[in-house]
């Protein structure tokens, strides 16, 4: 996986950042501390947050659905741009990676806005279509293990409201998704979901070449 967008040579990518990113210093010193992480590959790139947070504003979101947390960035995106009275249900399995994000939540003032879920997210998702949930989110950010992709997808659907949008992301996984000698599970997974994906009729979709890749699903 990649946490910078990987299709664009260095000298381009650094005049992508220069003439479009926007982020600011909270968000830069949560980047920073994730980095310092073992597991910091997972973060996602700031462009990428700042589009998904284009996206979110763009369509007037007020409840969201995140799947896969890490450290807090991405929620912290979204949040930021729901109105006071939305709501982001963050599914995640770490405390202590979650524990930081809290931190920035806390210093954004959006804390109020993030429900965030410790479970398997698949239990969490089932959870919230069992309280009838259906149909109530507008947007969903999946970035959770890979072999499960399809799983929450399925999950995600069905709490779409229609015209809601999910974004998957680590769609291009690097570029392995067209390499044959890869058939490790995860790049397995990605390219049976990227393929699922590519004839499921109750979605409109396109994979945008951003980052690790990210996948917009928009639901019929």
């Amino acid at each position: 996986m990649s946490n910078k967008t990987f299709t664009l040579p260095d000298a381009l990518y650094d005049y992508l950042q220069a003439v479009s990113l926007r982020e600011d210093p909270l968000l830069q010193r949560l980047r920073e501390e994730t980095a310092n992480d073992a597991m910091s590959v997972m973060q996602i790139a700031p462009e990428q947050g700042q589009f998904m947070a284009l996206l979110v504003r763009l369509m007037g979101a007020r409840k969201a659905l995140e799947i896969g947390t890490y450290t807090g960035y991405s929620a912290l995106c979204v949040a930021r741009v729901l109105p006071d009275d939305g709501t982001l249900v963050a599914c995640d399995i770490s405390e202590p990676w979650t524990a930081i994000g809290k931190r920035y939540w806390r210093e954004a003032g959006v804390s109020d806005k993030i429900d965030l879920r410790l479970a398997p997210a698949l239990e969490t998702l089932d959870q919230l279509i069992q309280a009838g949930e259906t149909g109530h989110f507008d947007f969903a950010f999946i970035d959770a293990d890979k072999e499960n992709y399809l799983a929450y997808y399925e999950r995600a659907l069905t709490l779409l409201r229609p015209g809601g949008l999910m974004a998957i992301d680590n769609t291009l996984w690097s570029g392995s998704v067209i390499d044959d000698s890869c058939q490790d599970t995860d790049t397995c997974a990605i390219r049976a979901f990227n393929e699922a994906l590519h004839t499921d009729t109750r979605v409109d979709i396109s994979l945008v070449p951003i980052a690790d890749g990210l996948t917009l699903a928009l639901v019929r």
